[in-house]
């Protein structure tokens, strides 16, 4: 494995998957906390109507799962907020309809000729350097929204309800969270990719929640086992010549039983 450190490809895949990590980390705990996985996963699968439009349009994938994705997350935000209860039904449409999209318009591009599956489920070992701009971009800008507004946060992530008689405006940073969720998915998708993201963003962040008794410790935390998941996955991966996202997110699984089982037998 230290042979393989000396290709590019190979070092940019340890750095995407250390920026992967600390954006879910963060971004990771907030959705567990605020119990939205589903919710990301809807604009995790949405997204891919991101990718078939661009693909339609002739400009980069992940230009056009950025756009698609931010506005279906504005979108999820403002029907939900006021309707939570029925906020499965809402996501669950979104979801269909951002695939059927992606797919339809696919069907309609002349010369098909883009593995889309690499979307789907990850492609770390081909990422490139303006990739890693991107998830750096979006990494420092995630870091900087969560120390800036992390009492914001907070509030609407243990009690929304209080936060809103106190003055806060909660819709707006509901709808940021959104945002930074829609932004997270976007620079997971060459590492682990739409489908397997959503693991990702939940388990880490499941486990950390059991260890630590704040916020902020919980989002560290969350962050280092990603790392250690990721990097141990990407190992994996090219040892044993396997497809690497399905492989950071076997590793996290089994992670995952484990501290379930021994948290448990503790109990």
């Amino acid at each position: 494995m230290l042979e393989a450190l000396s290709f590019q490809f190979v070092q940019n895949a340890f750095f995407a998957g250390i920026l992967v990590s600390i954006v879910c980390g963060i971004v990771g705990s907030l959705v567990v906390v605020n119990r939205m996985v589903f919710i990301a996963g809807g604009i995790a699968h949405g997204a891919y109507g991101g990718l078939g439009l661009a693909l339609f349009l002739g400009i980069s994938p992940l230009l056009g799962a950025l756009g698609f994705s931010m506005a279906l997350s504005m979108i999820i935000a403002f029907l939900t907020y006021a309707n939570k209860e029925r906020a499965d039904a809402i996501i669950g449409a979104i979801w269909a309809f951002g695939m059927a999209v992606g797919i339809i318009f696919a069907d309609m591009s002349r010369g098909y000729n883009t593995d889309l599956t690499s979307f789907l489920f990850g492609a770390i070992l081909s990422v490139s350097i303006g990739d890693l701009w991107l998830m750096g971009t979006v990494c420092i800008l995630i870091m900087l929204f969560a120390a800036i507004f992390y009492k914001e946060f907070l509030a609407i992530s243990f009690d929304m309800e209080f936060a809103k008689l106190r003055g806060l405006n909660t819709k707006i940073f509901y709808t940021v969270l959104l945002i930074m969720t829609a932004l997270c998915i976007v620079s997971c998708i060459r590492a682990v990719g739409l489908i397997l993201v959503v693991a990702l963003l939940s388990i880490p962040p499941y486990i950390a929640e059991k260890f630590c008794v704040k916020l902020s410790q919980m989002m560290f935390l969350s962050a280092l086992l990603s790392v250690i998941f990721t990097l141990t996955g990407l190992i994996f991966s090219y040892m044993f010549d396997l497809t690497s996202g399905a492989s950071i997110i076997l590793v996290a699984s089994l992670a995952f039983f484990i501290v379930k089982v021994c948290v448990k037998n503790r109990g």
